[in-house]
């Protein structure tokens, strides 16, 4: 088996407008980048709508009503001051949580040994009732909620590396003992969660990082507490927020990680995964900035997904 990747044209539809750092560039880059001969055997699918049903597993009806009745004909909406509407934003969300959906799908029936979904806009900081920090809809949420309805899964995990902390998938998780969500991120930074005091009922595993951290406190945040946690955890499926901006190179933080440092984050979840569940992970891309550290960046995470193929 090989690994699935999941993405659709329209989530470069979503354009939050000139000088918006989550532009449909980031994405571009991505694609272009798994054009390389080494990528050759993913497993490229397009990513369906998410069905009403599938998101209100997370999110309520009026915030589903609310930003799709929001999603303008022309020009631009703001949900908030980093939150932006265009013509296009309510099919990309749509197709975005849809990825992640069918991506548990392919998974569990043996289609692909694990997925990637290339999509936009990112997920992790929308809250159950509040959609914010360039995030509509939380998509990893609605992919760990859909493994249970559908595939009669109980114990789900979400491992989160981007640089801002998960705090919708914290807030989704934090009253579920069989949801578990471990998080390393630069603190302080936007949106001002992620405390080690915040740990749900047991479940939540926050490892904040200083800014100016790099490739050692990174590696030591998940040796020591996230992954031991994780592991013990004993998930049924692993789902990862896979934001690449507490890269060296990323303008909207002072993380200072390099492409290897994806790359060895990735082995260790696969490792756990294998020993846990089968090794059934699905990715699916939250934040990174620069478009060349990016591209670097997804491909040696994908590198590592893929291995038995490469």
């Amino acid at each position: 088996m090989t690994t699935a990747l999941f993405t659709h044209p329209a989530c470069e539809l979503h354009d939050p407008g000139p000088g918006h750092p989550e532009s449909p560039a980031r994405l571009r880059a991505v694609l272009a980048a798994l054009e390389a001969p080494a990528f050759a055997s993913l497993a490229r699918h397009a990513a369906p709508l998410a069905t009403e049903e599938q998101i209100l597993r997370v999110h309520p009806p009026e915030l589903i009503h609310h930003l799709l009745g929001a999603v303008p004909r022309e020009g631009y909406a703001m949900v908030d001051g980093d939150t932006i509407l265009s013509p296009g934003s309510a099919e990309a969300a749509l197709r975005a949580a849809g990825a992640l959906c069918a991506a548990v799908d392919a998974v569990m029936a043996g289609d692909a040994r694990n997925a990637f979904c290339a999509v936009r806009p990112p997920g992790h900081h929308a809250e159950p009732e509040t959609a914010m920090g360039f995030c509509l809809f939380n998509t990893v949420a609605i992919g760990a909620a859909h493994a249970r309805a559908v595939h009669g899964l109980r114990r789900i995990a979400v491992v989160d590396f981007d640089v801002h902390h998960g705090n919708g998938t914290q807030a989704a998780f934090e009253q579920d003992a069989d949801l578990f969500f471990a998080s390393s991120h630069q603190s302080p930074l936007y949106p001002g969660s992620g405390s080690v005091v915040e740990r749900g009922v047991g479940n939540i595993f926050n490892a904040p990082l200083a800014p100016g951290a790099g490739s050692e406190e990174f590696r030591q945040a998940w040796s020591e507490r996230l992954l031991p946690a994780l592991r013990a955890f004993k998930p049924e499926f692993i789902l990862i927020s896979a934001g690449f901006d507490a890269h060296e190179d990323d303008p909207l933080a002072n993380l200072n990680l390099t492409d290897e440092d994806y790359a060895w984050i990735t082995r260790e979840i696969l490792a756990i995964a294998e020993e846990c569940c089968a090794g059934r992970v699905v990715s699916t891309l939250e934040g990174g900035y620069d478009l060349e550290a990016l591209a670097r960046s997804v491909s040696a995470h994908i590198g590592c997904l893929n291995v038995e193929t490469n």
